[in-house]
């Protein structure tokens, strides 16, 4: 689109969940809205993220669930072949789907859209590609996301050495990977790719998997990927990789210190993401970053930066900010209401939910264990089996729910490993939230059979009330 107007009254740079949310709330309060976008609206979560690896995803509990009816349930059914183009199509509607909504919700709310990069040229101005200048009467936002990040040596091409970016639109199904990193994103993908019949090596450094959870949250995942034949090694490092025709050649030391090398079809690198800030003027408005490329804003309950006018949500900002799709929404959120004069309540971080859609899940809000005891709290803790449940039986794949309370106080974190557990953490994100004790939780009745009921007998228990734990 050409840009019409010349000064608008806030202009987003990036139209991924952070950018497009807060253009719409802008508009929607009556301001006057131009966001660019050098790509697609939508960002990464939604075409090389969250949205097609979650389809995905959903695909590969599929083929797990035929094979589990045929196993354990007597059905007589098996997967014959997973057709791979028929996969990509499906998927693929579903982003454009999502795409053309977004895209119809801009347009709608009078946002005006401008494909093209942004570069800042002062506190309140930028210059679009192809477009000219543009001012903005009220502020800036800066939305522009993340890449995956690069290890030396290890050139991603497409089809032998992947990014989490890219890893879905690599030809065809590998029938071996080695994904290097551990955190959500590692895992979700050592999953997917052993759901589809492939031999997966996960490395991960730390001593754990997902190592910002709870330490029985990883535990319970590293056996529930274990059980499922995933041959898991953290405390592990990748000391060579060397490409082959059809693939390549790896050299791993394990915790024990032992070397193997192992060879895939495909690497996948799953090692974090990095603020993308090239070529967006950040010094010419006088903005500055931190080591690892993120803005800090010098006002978090404004997401303002060290510059007035200038506000940064999403992938920019650097811990507590966790780089999750969700929270940018409510960073966007907060940034319009800002710029429209609004005093909103600032975005509460530590209870933002963090889900890994792996099989098992793992779905927490708040504290772990550890890092409660850290920050000297006096706690108590309790930890529930999901088979301790008629539904968790039934579904047969273990799991737990683990809570940290204060020991006369509220409930400090949430956290959950299982299935379908991503979508039980709303509960726990207004636990947590609204600072519940457990005896305000033990009044409340879950349904029966669910799995829900066992964070339910959880929180009886802490309460004094339990019926089936002591």
């Amino acid at each position: 689109m050409t840009l019409t107007t010349q000064v608008t009254d806030v202009l987003v740079i990036g139209g991924g969940t952070g950018g497009y949310s807060t253009a719409l709330r802008a508009a929607a309060l009556g301001l006057n809205v131009t966001l660019a976008e050098r790509d697609k609206i939508g960002g990464t979560c939604l075409h090389r993220g969250c949205i097609p690896s979650k389809a995905m995803l959903h695909a590969a509990e599929l083929v797990d669930g035929i094979t589990e009816a045929r196993e354990r349930w007597g059905v007589k059914a098996s997967v014959v072949s997973v057709d791979w183009p028929a996969l990509i199509a499906t998927r693929d509607d579903i982003v454009l789907r999502n795409h053309k909504g977004v895209a119809a919700h801009l347009a709608h709310a009078g946002v005006e859209v401008v494909r093209g990069s942004a570069q800042l040229t002062g506190p309140r101005t930028a210059r679009i590609e192809g477009h000219g200048e543009v001012g903005a009467r009220r502020g800036i936002v800066l939305a522009t996301g993340s890449a995956p990040r690069i290890l030396p040596g290890l050139v991603p091409d497409g089809r032998r050495v992947v990014t989490s970016d890219d890893a879905l639109f690599a030809p065809g199904l590998p029938r071996s990977v080695v994904v290097l990193g551990g955190g959500a994103i590692g895992v979700e993908y050592a999953s997917f790719h052993r759901s589809m019949g492939a031999d997966v090596l996960l490395v991960e450094a730390a001593e754990r998997l997902v190592p910002l959870e709870d330490a029985d949250v990883s535990r319970h995942l590293a056996r529930g990927l274990k059980k499922r034949g995933i041959d898991v090694q953290t405390g592990a490092r990748l000391l060579e990789a060397e490409l082959l025709d059809d693939g390549l050649r790896t050299t791993v030391r394990t915790a024990r210190g032992e070397l193997r090398t192992v060879e895939a079809e495909r690497l996948l690198v799953a090692v974090g993401r990095t603020p993308v800030t090239d070529g967006l003027g950040l010094e010419q408005a006088g903005v500055t970053t931190d080591e690892r490329g993120f803005v800090t804003p010098a006002d978090w309950s404004r997401l303002e930066s060290a510059v007035p006018g200038i506000h940064v949500v999403g992938d920019l900002l650097p811990p507590p900010s966790l780089g999750l799709a969700h929270a940018s929404f409510a960073e966007g959120l907060l940034a319009a209401e800002v710029l429209a004069g609004l005093a909103p309540q600032p975005v509460d971080h530590a209870a933002v939910p963090r889900v890994t859609y792996s099989s098992p899940q793992t779905a927490a809000v708040g504290l772990g264990e550890a890092e409660a005891r850290n920050r000297g709290f006096d706690v108590r803790v309790n930890t529930m089996p999901l088979t301790a449940v008629a539904k968790g039986m039934v579904h047969g794949q273990g799991g737990m729910v683990k809570v940290v309370a204060e020991r006369d106080g509220r409930v400090l974190g949430v956290h959950l490993v299982g299935p379908h557990v991503s979508e039980m953490v709303a509960e726990s994100q207004l636990i947590v939230g609204w600072d519940a004790e457990p005896s305000d939780v033990a009044r409340h009745i879950h349904a029966h059979p669910t799995l829900s009921e066992a964070v339910g007998e959880t929180f009886l228990t802490l309460a004094g009330r339990g019926l089936h734990q002591r």
